[in-house]
């Protein structure tokens, strides 16, 4: 592969100069592809048996199924789920020892189909170790402040609260120590400059009114906003953002391979102000900004996304077309955006098929589990089609949902030009400033008419649904199970669909028909988003599955993997 030779050259047609960031851009790109081809290297790698990794990885697709998050989150998750496993057994913190803990977590997501086999340098064992090792030695610290800290003759019911607070730091650690091994599992130098680059873009156009006191906040609060927006991270991962930002020197300890008495002072003082730190981390995570900086983010991350994907597909090719002028280089970015339109719609549909399988399984589940013997206790009548809708219904409505989903059209393909122009040739940079609002607070008496109208077109959609379940012979609690999952696969619909939201710049046009829907459907939304963040904390089949079933199949696997090394064994002795 030939570099890209960052030059400018005569053009045939309008002439343009890209800006240093985006040069930088090209350089990263390239020097990654050209990383890729030099082939892998004689290290030893780390493997694990191929048949037990086939059990492991249907386990972990089955357990995936029922807990529906994005898939970049799903190692992140399962890192989690293993530290939590193996540190916290039914509440009770367990001593270990992080090369052993970090051999284990390694072995596992090979098995689980997290990382590749035979592919993962043994390295890499002793990278993650010394992660574990800031994480266990700030945990044990916890741990005896928190010993410190209770007196015996203390009301057994402070204890006990003393106790369940300290429990609550260590999980939280053990979350921020999942991010941080999922850093080092997946580095990525590509995003890294673009969030760099678009860093440097907001921080220079996004400017504060002076009613807004919170020019402190408004560089951390944009890195935030492209953690949610560009990189998609979760609250857990955006926690350990903060994490590192209040703690400028975790990233340094135990770099020389071993923990200084440098190093345990800085443990001490971080153990010291850990409870103080989560009451900050939380105020950052909810501040007043966060929701317009989101909108000016989301823009511009998908400006920087076609940007860096028309690149990536051939950085030469695209290099040379800038050089001969605008028009081939931007006819790349509209092909790229067709391409992602299409590839959107289709993970939409495979992102439908599975939420429509994960909500009919369940749902199927809950009507034998719960409405069946429900109906049964009140004596009301069972009816063979309510309980028919019930199963059926959530599903073709999320169906329905997303084969009215939309692709965008031409004109957010000009906008996304537009800002890619902005962003990434001289002279296009944006002229005035994006100055952020001042929040209006509307006063109470209009805040009542506005909620009574809410509420008011809340209650009537919900009436006219029950007269017509009652008029088909649904019962009550057939009735109130239909209506909890409508407004429940109702935002679940929004959730399945973002990918392609966020591929639109463009506005939503009103009209009467969209007036309508917002105004009888959005509260059902609203409700169902409810029922989302706060059901979804206490998921029965996650329970089942991480209490119940992982451990005993874990250490079923774990046999069956020192078995198989056993047989090997036994062959290779007998040539």
């Amino acid at each position: 592969m030939v570099s890209p030779n960052l030059i400018r050259h005569q053009t045939t047609d309008e002439p343009v100069e890209i800006n240093d960031n985006t040069k930088k851009l090209f350089q990263v790109i390239y020097s990654e592809q050209d990383k890729k081809e030099d082939g892998d290297s004689d290290a030893p790698v780390i493997r694990v048996s191929e048949l037990i990794s086939r059990l492991a990885f249907f386990y972990e697709k089955v357990r995936n199924a029922v807990d529906y998050d994005e898939e970049h989150l799903l190692r992140k998750n399962a890192i989690s789920r293993i530290l939590r496993r193996q540190v916290v057994i039914e509440g009770v913190i367990k001593d270990v020892d992080s090369e052993s803990l970090s051999n284990h977590l390694l072995v596992e997501l090979i098995r689980g189909g997290y990382l590749p086999n035979n592919k993962v340098p043994e390295i890499k064992i002793q990278e993650v170790s010394l992660l574990l090792e800031k994480y266990i030695r700030l945990k044990d610290k916890l741990a005896l402040k928190g010993n410190v800290s209770i007196n015996l003759k203390s009301d057994i019911s402070e204890a006990k609260d003393v106790i369940n607070e300290k429990n609550q730091m260590i999980r939280w650690l053990l979350d921020l120590a999942a991010c941080e091994i999922e850093d080092n599992l997946a580095p990525n130098r590509v995003k890294q400059m673009i969030v760099n680059n678009m860093f440097d873009v907001l921080s220079s156009d996004i400017v504060l009114p002076k009613e807004l006191p919170y020019e402190s906040d408004l560089e951390i609060q944009i890195y935030l906003s492209m953690g949610r927006k560009f990189l998609k991270l979760d609250k857990e991962m955006l926690s350990f953002v903060l994490f590192k930002y209040y703690n400028d020197a975790w990233t340094e300890l135990g770099k020389k391979d071993k923990f200084t008495n440098e190093d345990d002072e800085k443990l001490n003082k971080i153990a010291t102000a850990t409870k103080e730190l989560m009451h900050k981390i939380e105020a950052q995570l909810n501040h007043p900004l966060a929701k317009q900086l989101d909108k000016i983010v989301r823009r511009y991350s998908l400006f920087f996304n076609v940007l860096s994907e028309t690149i990536e597909e051939n950085p030469t090719k695209v290099y040379a077309e800038i050089q001969k002028g605008e028009k081939g280089f931007l006819n790349l970015i509209r092909k790229n955006c067709e391409k992602k339109y299409n590839k959107a719609k289709s993970r939409l549909w495979r992102a439908a098929l599975r939420s429509i399988i994960y909500i009919f399984l369940t749902k199927s589940i809950f009507v034998f589990l719960i409405e069946v013997p429900a109906i049964k206790w009140f004596n009301e009548p069972l009816n063979p089609l309510s309980l028919a809708i019930n199963v059926a219904f959530p599903a073709i409505l999320l169906f329905f949902i997303v084969l009215m989903t939309q692709r965008p059209q031409d004109d957010n393909t000009n906008r996304i030009i537009e800002g890619i122009k902005e962003i990434a040739f001289l002279g296009k940079e944006k002229k005035q400033p994006m100055i952020l609002r001042v929040p209006k607070k509307r006063n109470l008496l209009a805040s009542f008419i506005f909620n009574f109208i809410y509420a008011a077109s809340f209650l009537f959609s919900v009436y006219v649904i029950i007269m017509g379940l009652g008029f088909i012979g649904f019962n009550w609690v057939s009735i109130t199970i239909f209506l909890f999952f409508l407004a429940f696969v109702s935002f679940f619909s929004i959730i399945v669909a973002r990918g392609v939201k966020d591929l639109m710049i463009i506005e939503r046009k009103e009209n009467l028909g969209t007036f309508v829907i917002d105004l009888f459907y959005m509260p059902i939304i609203l409700v169902g988003r409810w029922l989302s963040n706060n059901i979804s904390r206490v998921n029965v089949f996650i329970f089942i599955f991480d209490f119940i079933i992982e451990a005993p199949f874990k250490i079923l696997v774990e046999v069956a993997e020192d078995w198989t090394k056993y047989v090997r064994e036994r062959r290779d002795n007998m040539e």
